[in-house]
Parts: C-alpha cells; structure tokens; sequence
C-alpha cells in the first residue's frame, strides 16, 4: 500500500531512455537500413503522490512514449521506473500486466469500450483480469458507487452506441477507479469532445484530484492543461519545462500577498 505521508515520490523516472530501431529499404540495391529515433532521451521526473500533472508538447515530442511507459504498455530502452519504491522496469510482461491491472487507471481519448458489454460490464473490466472472474458483492457495490459518482446509474444496461460521448467517457473514468489504483493515465481525455463535455469531464478530474488520486494526463490543448497543478513540456524527447500551472502560480501570488499584509 501506499504511505499517503511518504514524502517518496510515487513514481519516479531515473535516466529513462526510449529508443526505436524502424527499418525501411533504401539504398540504391533496395537493402535495409535502419533508423534509430531516440523517443526519450534521459529523462528524470518525479511523481508525488496526490498530484494532477499535464505532459505537453507537439507530436513526435515523447510525451505518448512517456504516457505508455508509465502505464506499463512498454518499458524502457534503458533507466529506471520505480513505481512506489519498485523497479519495474526490467519486469516480465506477465508482471506488468498485473501491475497495470491493479495499480494504474487509463482513461483514452476514443474511450476504448466495449461495444457489445453493458455500462455495468464495462466499468467492472479490469475485475475480470484478475481472480476468480466471480462478481463479488463488494465489487458489485462498487461498481454502483462509480456509477453513480459519473451520473450514470440510471444507464447501467445501455451499451456504448447508445451512449453520447461524454457519457462514454464517464464509463472509462467509472472503469480506470474500479480497482483504486495509484495513478490515473489519462491520454488526450478530452480530445473527441465538445467544449462544454470537455468541461464537465475535466471538472470531475479534478474532484477526483481532490479526493487524493494522482492524475497524470497528455494533452496538446492548453486550456485542458490549465486545469492541472503542474505542467511538463517536452520536446525532442526531453523534458523542458516543469512547472507550477499557471491557477497554482496564481495561488501562490495571492496567498504570498495576502501573507505580506497580514504581517504589515
């Protein structure tokens, strides 16, 4: 379990480096060359507990690498990943299934569900990767409670297609908190919504930052990033920038001010 008072980060990145090998035919006989891209380049960054973190940059910049390897979808060419103290990175996929399993919440941009399961089926999910397979009546219960946290306990029978949206989002989020886990990943969340969605979906984001869940998103739009407490730009594989957003900034303004006047 986590030490909610730990002052360890829960994730941390040591040198993490990331490289492809593509291979394509070239040359004048048509033989294979090989190109190396360098998707992260030593990158070091530290994830406390509790936080809302947006990674930014232009396409091509690392931060979906960055997103998959924190997710436990890949692992890294080189460096360490500890997650809560363990190094994951040299792990068998088998384990990192479990851990993604258990302990990391993904929210996408297309939703990723289920199209011929329920709401209920699709928030209960990731409960199926692991155990029995058997519904238990506290996972039943915690289904309803998700359910109704997104507002969708009166839609538990629909099926995507009969869903906005919106609401389909509201399905991946139920589903990326039915195992409690550590971290919510979530990529380009908002991307497929209109504005006034995007709002909603980010608003709840940031009740659940409230109540104590650590959210790490990739986004390219800057009014979504302002939303977190803290932004990482990269580029080229590098990180940066890593800094308070711009509301915490603001914060810090305010409440330094109004500690100037209270001392005056």
């Amino acid at each position: 379990m986590i030490d909610s008072n730990s002052d360890q980060p829960i994730v941390r990145l040591a040198d993490v480096r990331k490289t492809y090998v593509m291979g394509h035919h070239g040359g004048r006989r048509g033989e294979k060359e090989a190109v190396i891209v360098h998707a992260l380049r030593g990158v070091n960054v530290d994830f406390m507990q509790g936080e809302y973190v947006a990674i930014m940059g232009a396409s091509g910049s690392g931060k979906s690498t960055m997103l998959n390897l924190l997710g436990c979808l890949d692992r890294p060419t080189s460096g360490q990943y500890l997650l809560n103290g363990q190094d994951i990175a040299q792990l068998e996929d088998d384990d990192l299934s479990e851990i993604r399993s258990r302990y990391i919440g993904f929210i996408f941009q297309s939703y990723n569900l289920i199209q011929q399961y329920t709401v209920y089926e699709n928030i209960q999910l990731p409960l199926t990767y692991q155990g029995t397979g058997e519904v238990s009546d506290e996972d039943h219960e915690r289904t309803m409670e998700l359910a109704n946290l997104v507002g969708l306990s009166k839609r538990l029978d629909h099926r995507p297609n009969q869903l906005s949206g919106g609401q389909q989002q509201r399905v991946a989020i139920a589903r990326s908190l039915i195992n409690d886990p550590y971290i919510i990943l979530a990529d380009e969340a908002t991307g497929n919504l209109d504005s006034v969605t995007a709002g909603e979906i980010m608003d709840m984001l940031e009740k659940l930052n409230d109540a104590g869940k650590t959210i790490i998103m990739v986004t390219h739009e800057d009014d979504i990033a302002q939303h977190a407490k803290r932004i990482i730009r990269m580029k080229d594989g590098n990180v940066i920038e890593d800094a308070p957003s711009p509301r915490m900034r603001e914060a810090a303004a305010v409440a330094a001010h109004s500690h100037g006047h209270g001392q005056g």
